[in-house]
């Protein structure tokens, strides 16, 4: 029998959702509700969902060959355009159900990079997902793909003896080779802005949050920026810079970043390293979470699941409970630690209400995170002075008799924990 290979260019608007539930699946309610948004933050008409039981994944379908068959025939009932199926499955399994179905078939890890695709506004925001998708892609070629070769410029272009897959698999290749260079360029711009924010000793302060938990909204308002708000998945992929005027701290940088969500997908991790390095490097983690939503404590660890992968999971926490006035909790109430510094601040960005109280947690925290000392240097401990100076956290500095160097500095706690990692000077400070 003849095999029958999609067009991938023709996007489909009718979706029938798969979902399989496994035996360590902790709630299966909240996966099915977050699926059916991710749906429809991409633009899709769902037109039913199918759930299946299954220990483990099938080696052909995914599904079982029986649950495969119904979806089949629920695609020829409904007419639908599209199958997307809300756990990552491999190449094959893709195609043995588009072959099936006859119809294009999505995992997760494409439909959050199409909703991405639809989301970037910045030029290196849709880079970053052109990145991520051809990555994606890269693993997906087959013989069946027809859209790459629709970029043939004609004769020179295909080498002696390459076949149609080599010919894609070298296309997609060149443009990942041509994207990386033009990321690495703005990349060394926001580097070069990043290291003079650290010669300033401006502080930054990242927000972070689970995707829709109102970070944009809170964003906005401690900085009166516009950044754009929508109630919808993944509003914000562009990382925004402005700056805040803190009580004790003066100036500060505050960054709007992507939110985060389960099973993000690698190559978005990796295609955003640049934008997702602003909360890698950042003073202060504003980790906002929706209080509204009755798994924010699933959220919140899954947050942090992401910040780990990302590097960022030592920085410190503010938590920020958003929308409370969906709720019956009180805003501006605060948390303290034992040390005597704020760890929960709960706020209505929709309202104002509790953002003076935050104002506040987050001077205090940000007062406490930073390391003010003296260090006496040996002459062989140059390259650490030279960091110290590249941060801008020198202050002052003198020559002792013996030939060491007595220097003053300030910077984060971050950073301190960082350089002492390395440096015995920085633990054996006078």
């Amino acid at each position: 029998m003849t095999a029958y290979f999609m067009e991938r260019e023709k996007r489909g608007e009718r979706a029938i959702l798969i979902h399989n539930h496994f035996s360590m699946l902790d709630n299966p309610e909240r996966a099915l509700e977050e699926f059916r948004l991710l749906a429809k933050s991409a633009g899709v008409t769902i037109l039913t969902m199918i759930e299946s039981k299954r220990e483990k994944p099938d080696a052909k379908y995914f599904l079982g060959k029986g649950k495969a068959e119904e979806i089949r025939d629920m695609v020829k009932e409904l007419e639908a355009d599209l199958v997307i199926v809300n756990h990552a499955i491999s190449p094959g399994q893709e195609r043995n159900l588009e072959t099936l179905c006859c119809v294009r078939v999505l995992d997760r890890s494409t439909l959050i990079l199409d909703i991405f695709s639809q989301r970037a506004r910045s030029f290196e925001g849709k880079l970053q997902v052109e990145l991520a998708q051809l990555q994606h892609l890269r693993t997906r070629l087959i013989k069946g793909w027809t859209h790459l070769e629709r970029q043939k410029g004609g004769i020179g272009l295909r080498g002696p003896g390459e076949t149609q897959l080599e010919t894609d698999r070298r296309l997609v290749g060149g443009r990942v080779t041509a994207i990386r260079k033009r990321l690495d360029k703005v990349g060394r711009s926001r580097e070069q802005n990043r290291r003079s924010r650290e010669r300033s000793s401006t502080a930054t302060i990242s927000l972070v949050g689970y995707t829709n938990s109102g970070k944009s909204t809170l964003f906005n308002a401690l900085t009166s920026a516009d950044v754009l708000v929508a109630d919808q998945l993944f509003a914000t992929l562009d990382a925004t810079l402005r700056q805040v005027q803190l009580p004790g701290i003066g100036h500060t940088v505050l960054v709007d970043t992507v939110g985060f969500v389960n099973q993000l997908p690698h190559e978005l991790i990796a295609a955003f390293k640049s934008t997702l390095e602003e909360t890698r490097l950042a003073d202060l983690l504003l980790h906002v979470i929706d209080i509204s939503d009755q798994h924010w404590r699933d959220r919140l660890h899954e947050v942090n699941d992401v910040l780990q992968d990302i590097g960022a999971g030592d920085i410190p926490q503010l938590l920020v409970f958003n929308k409370t006035d969906r709720t019956t909790y009180e805003a501006g109430r605060c948390e303290w630690s034992e040390d005597g510094l704020p760890v929960r601040v709960w706020v209505s960005a929709h309202t104002g209400d509790g953002l003076p109280e935050l104002r506040a947690a987050i001077s205090d925290v940000m007062v406490g995170s930073w390391v003010e000392c003296e260090l006496l240097l040996e002459p062989s401990e140059g390259a650490l002075r030279a960091q110290l100076y590249e941060l801008g956290a020198v202050e002052s500095e003198s020559a002792q008799e013996d030939g060491r160097m007595l220097i003053s500095i300030k910077l984060s706690s971050s950073d301190y924990t960082r350089l002492a990692g390395s440096h015995s000077a920085m633990k054996d400070r006078p």
